[in-house]
């Protein structure tokens, strides 16, 4: 049997033993899609968002890229967040690190890594800014600082975006969290850099800045 053929085979035993311990989960499952979280985290295999956070199909909406970025030209990641925003109306959206990220590792470290290194510009541009307070820790130490500051790098930076902004003037109730998850004991560091408003975003970002004043010539 290949690899691929097992695969077919282990779905077949998985669906069976799903339906046989509960016979209504796939009709339930196909009928609607209504999760209160959206998951943005690394694509490492090793950091399964359902899994990690112990809910079932269903409850969950995903993104997952290199090292969990925001780019504001990222049209993947833009639309499955205006979907999960204004359509699913997520509650929660969760900006998930994990600690000894290699995305995050070949920012710091450097080299020749290909197309990536495109990616991980912006932040190799945020390891600059945080240069003097790392240079002297040792590399494990420095890329998990890092996966850190990343992880409330992102959450900043996804508040800025206008799909953010909207919901929260049109007042719904939403929050974005920064997470880092441990691949060595399993638990979520929360860093407590939770943004739930449009009061929290710096005026320089927001878009009601721009909105004219009623009354006014504009």
């Amino acid at each position: 049997m290949s690899n691929i053929e097992k695969l077919l085979e282990q779905n077949k035993v998985w669906a069976k033993s799903m339906t046989e311990r509960d016979p209504d989960f796939f009709k339930r499952l196909s009928d609607q899609q209504n999760p209160d979280y959206l998951w943005i985290g690394c694509s490492d295999s090793r950091v399964p968002a359902n899994q990690i956070i112990d809910l079932p199909p269903g409850e969950v909406f995903v993104h997952r890229n290199v090292a969990n970025l925001i780019h504001y030209n990222d049209m993947n990641a833009l639309s499955v967040i205006q979907y999960a925003v204004d359509v699913l109306k997520v509650e929660h959206i969760m900006i998930v690190g994990h600690y000894g990220c290699g995305g995050v590792r070949a920012a710091i470290t450097g080299g020749d890594n290909g197309m990536v290194d495109y990616w991980l510009h912006s932040l190799r541009e945020l390891y600059n800014l945080h240069h003097a307070e790392l240079k002297d820790l040792p590399l494990d130490e420095q890329v998990d600082r890092m996966c850190e500051l990343n992880a409330r790098s992102q959450v900043q930076n996804l508040a800025r975006t206008k799909i953010l902004q909207r919901a929260w003037e049109r007042g719904q109730n939403l929050q974005i969290h920064g997470w880092v998850y441990g691949l060595s004991d399993g638990r979520v560091n929360n860093l407590e850099c939770t943004i739930s408003g449009l009061s929290q975003v710096p005026n320089l970002y927001r878009v009601d800045r721009l909105t004219p004043v009623a009354g006014s010539k504009e």
